[in-house]
């Protein structure tokens, strides 16, 4: 479509090359030199209308694309602050239902993505409001506007004016032929005489035309650049702007949630209310306990052993003191998350969930190993 377009283009300036040609050869014939300058003056101002049609032209349509495209990422934007919204009312009520047992980390973590989302959705809408009112609807208006077409009728009259003017131009050439034939008779001459001043008039409203369309097309090319510039600008600030203040709030985010998990890591011990689940008591005469095990925790036939993931500090003379590091032969496991074992020469009840089992060893062997 380029290519087709420069030819025709290409074509047009011939044309109007050879029409100027003729004009010249007139002019030269009836009006000297001056003509001869001002049939210049007019193929200047001629080839500077066409190069302000195709110009405006393209901007027009570049405009119109601007409008589409951003009328197409505003639909898809929207969509996007619909689920990112829905993302965060999602976030908010795992953080207000959470009936996690083992901690509020995550449930913090969901609350505050929650608010970050929330917030980002709010930046997004503005965003594509901006879009909308800032640089849509200024080029809308424009595309669809006066101006332009008021310029271009203009420069249609012209092209009418002109193209009277070359036909005559044709006319005037044949009327001097007849005169010259018939010896300049009276009617020949008269003919010859009108067909001259209609052609000095065409020429005069050609020219009045042709300086009134230049003027009109270059103002609206002027404006079209300036405008179509400033809601560029406009465009990429408000975008800037947009996703500086996202990153602003992912950062604050992302310390949020680092934070959260840090304190997790550095928890001395996991949540536990040893008053509520106290450590069973020794029964009296005996070195045995009164709870019973878990089923297959141990097995009569030998103790495992245990890891110490978390330091434990006893809190009555029947428990065990307990440091990360160290390890435990565990004797037995009670259904209320106790255990009982020996550690360093030591005996007594710990919280089971402060080791991790390593390996099984044989009663006999348990001296052995510590």
């Amino acid at each position: 479509m380029e290519a087709i377009r420069k030819q025709a283009t290409k074509l047009r300036e011939q044309v109007a090359k050879q029409q100027q040609a003729v004009l010249r050869q007139f002019s030269g014939r009836v009006g000297g030199s001056d003509s001869m300058a001002s049939d210049e003056a007019e193929l200047q101002q001629h080839q500077k209308l066409e190069k302000l049609y195709i110009s405006t032209r393209a901007a027009k349509h570049f405009q119109r694309d601007i409008v589409r495209g951003i009328e197409g990422y505003i639909a898809t934007g929207s969509k996007q602050v619909e689920i990112g919204t829905k993302l965060s009312e999602d976030s908010r009520k795992y953080s207000s239902e959470n009936t996690c047992t083992s901690g509020s980390s995550l449930s913090k973590a969901a609350l505050s993505y929650s608010r970050a989302r929330a917030q980002m959705e709010k930046d997004h809408d503005s965003f594509l409001r901006i879009l909308g009112t800032q640089v849509t609807e200024p080029l809308r208006a424009m595309v669809v506007g006066s101006a332009l077409e008021d310029a271009r009728h203009l420069a249609q009259r012209y092209d009418r004016v002109r193209q009277e003017a070359e036909a005559q131009v044709i006319e005037v050439a044949r009327c001097q032929a007849r005169a010259r034939e018939t010896n300049n008779s009276s009617d020949n001459t008269l003919k010859l005489e009108a067909a001259e001043a209609k052609l000095n008039e065409l020429k005069s409203n050609m020219a009045t035309l042709g300086k009134e369309a230049t003027s009109a097309m270059a103002a609206v090319e002027r404006q079209q650049q300036r405008l179509t510039l400033q809601r560029l600008i406009a465009m990429v600030e408000a975008e800037r702007s947009y996703h500086q203040h996202v990153l602003q709030i992912l950062d604050q985010l992302e310390q949020e949630m680092l934070s959260t998990r840090q304190q997790t890591e550095v928890s001395p011990s996991p949540a536990r209310d040893t008053r509520s689940n106290p450590a069973p008591a020794y029964k009296e005469g005996e070195n045995l306990f009164a709870s019973e095990p878990y089923d297959g925790s141990t097995d009569g036939m030998g103790y495992f052993l245990g890891e110490v993931i978390h330091p434990y500090q006893a809190e009555s003379n029947v428990e065990l003191t307990l440091a990360i590091g160290d390890y435990v032969v565990v004797r037995k496991v009670t259904n209320n998350g106790w255990a009982e074992g020996e550690c360093k020469g030591e005996a007594g009840w710990f919280p089971f969930e402060f080791i991790e089992r390593r390996d099984r060893v044989l009663a006999s062997k348990v001296a052995e190993v510590f």
